[in-house]
């Protein structure tokens, strides 16, 4: 059993031993213990400042846990990562989505090909195209310039570039419009087109295979509206149409011109593909240079991860805090806050990153799992959530670690609401860190009736993230973190961290369901009760 491979390391079995002492111990009583608590248990990085000191965690808990990463070979497997071995062991794939940020002139070999090398001549086609577009030099079929974007994808094709572009809005190109279509629920397409004209629309087509069943059907969508809106010449597709593929001639079948295709590479997952072409997007609306600056930030904290020793390695202090409050405190998600308007998707884009990449139940060698794999990863950016579900984190009866990210410094300076903005974080974070107990509650006098509604027993987790200004750079660190936090878990728990065959069942079903549901006649079903129950309901309302 896989359970008895991990929970039998004597290094876990510490842990739990740990745990049992440690279990009961107040985060009120650790700073109380420990003066420098807050200045000791901190640490900074690739331009981030890490404070995990309100963790539930003593020096003795920091060791054992580096001792598991260390017992379950975890450097070993970073390396193997960086130097292209085939660790993705279900699809027998490299996972080098470090070599898409590694400067000019980094190796990088994978099959006698230097891969950083094949990453540049892309990124470099990506930008002189970007540039034609940008300068207005690229024209539509009638001859005017391009003035919206809208990108064509799902999953990793679409969260990680629409959380780029929100979040580095402040650096974008203002006088063009991006808009983000993944949803096959046509509402979706037919909203962030309905204020466009299609003269000065590009749209980028992102899929690997080109086959892919909701970006392809409103890929469809998207030129039949073009077509329309520019008298039917079926030459325009080449002018309005680009694609992120690696199928020539399925991009070539659809009107687009095969020169307009920029490539990846089966080594980089979904997931991990924003600064890929899957980037083109986040490219036209900041710039190739600020593009490149994303690009440094990812490489700073790859190389501090691939280099700190795992008690000074940010990353995988991360990953392993989540292991202990995962397989040890039992608790089922992850809140991620950012203290950053323009990080509102941020949280989004890390439910794939984590929950694709570690929501699996066999180990590597395919034994079935016993123990806790991933969180759920969940959040929204502060103040908003504050007045909506901290109450359950602060006062509920479920353990929700939480990590939260600030910015000494505002993009967009207001009056007081910087200030008033990080007062509220700090506050979040010692609140759900020291509570209020029922004495200190008297003391202001509630009458005792209500004491107890309004006691907060505290001793809840956080991380603090810190960081100077949200800018592509850090952007590209605050990624590369948590891309390398997913990883130490998974290679904590002995799983294959870059597959997703979780994700093929049900597109399989519903490709069967499909023409159940168009054809003329009275398709004959051979579902269970309840689904053919329901497409009979479908089929006779749709009529």
């Amino acid at each position: 059993m896989a359970e008895a491979s991990l929970t039998g390391r004597p290094a876990w079995k510490a842990l739990e031993a740990h745990y049992a002492k440690l279990k009961g111990l107040h985060l009120r009583e650790l700073f109380a213990q420990d003066a420098g608590r807050g200045e000791r248990l901190t640490l900074e990085a690739a331009g981030l400042f890490l404070d995990y000191s309100k963790n539930r965690v003593t020096d003795e808990t920091l060791k054992l846990l580096v001792g598991l990463a260390e017992e379950c070979g975890l450097k070993a497997k970073i390396d193997a990562m960086f130097r292209g071995d085939r660790i993705n062991v279900t699809e027998n794939r490299a996972v080098l989505h470090t070599a898409l940020r590694a400067p000019k002139g980094a190796k990088v070999m994978l099959d006698g090909v230097n891969v950083v090398d094949e990453v540049h001549a892309v990124l470099g086609k990506m930008a002189t195209f970007c540039a034609k577009v940008r300068s207005g030099e690229w024209k539509g079929h009638t001859g005017r310039p391009i003035r919206n974007v809208v990108n064509v994808g799902i999953g990793g094709s679409d969260l990680g570039p629409v959380m780029a572009y929100e979040a580095l809005r402040e650096y974008s190109r203002r006088e063009m419009t991006f808009r983000f279509v993944s949803n096959v629920d046509g509402i979706d397409f037919v909203e962030a087109t309905r204020d466009l004209d299609p003269a000065e629309t590009l749209f980028i087509i992102s899929s690997k295979t080109f086959t892919t069943l909701e970006t392809m059907t409103n890929a469809e969508s998207a030129r039949e509206w073009a077509l329309k809106g520019l008298g039917g010449d079926k030459k325009a597709v080449a002018r309005h149409f680009v694609a992120v593929s690696t199928n020539a001639e399925k991009v070539s079948e659809f009107g687009i011109d095969t020169a307009n295709m920029f490539g990846f590479w089966d080594w980089v997952g979904g997931r991990y593909s924003m600064d890929s072409a899957i980037g083109l997007s986040t490219m036209l609306a900041i710039g190739p240079e600020k593009f490149g600056e994303m690009l440094a930030g990812f490489h700073e904290m790859d190389e501090h991860f691939r280099t700190a020793p795992p008690a000074s390695n940010m990353p995988v202090l991360m990953g392993l805090l989540s292991v202990w409050y995962g397989n040890f405190f039992g608790a089922a998600t992850t809140a991620v806050l950012p203290y950053e308007q323009y990080l509102k998707r941020f949280p989004a884009y890390l439910q794939q990153l984590t929950m694709e990449s570690n929501g699996k139940h066999v180990t590597l060698d395919g034994a079935e799992i016993a123990y806790q794999t991933s969180a759920i990863y969940w959040g929204e950016p502060g103040t908003n959530g504050q007045h909506s579900f901290y109450q359950l984190i602060h006062q509920g009866t479920k353990l929700i670690p939480c990590d939260f990210v600030m910015f000494n410094k505002a993009l967009t300076p207001l009056g007081r609401h910087h200030d008033i903005l990080i007062a509220n974080v700090l506050a979040q974070a010692e609140a759900l860190a020291f509570g209020k107990t029922a004495d200190e509650v008297r003391k202001e006098g509630t009458k005792e009736a209500l004491v107890a509604h309004r006691v907060f027993h505290g001793n809840r987790p956080s991380n603090m993230i810190v960081a100077e200004k949200l800018d592509p750079r850090t952007l590209g660190r605050l990624v590369a973190l948590y891309e390398h936090s997913v990883f130490t878990q998974g290679a904590i728990w002995d799983i294959d961290s870059f597959d997703q065959w979780g994700v093929e069942l049900g597109k399989a079903l519903a490709q069967r369901i499909i023409p159940e549901l168009e054809g003329a006649g009275e398709p004959r079903l051979g579902h269970d009760s309840s689904t053919n129950n329901l497409i009979r309901r479908y089929r006779g309302r749709r009529r």
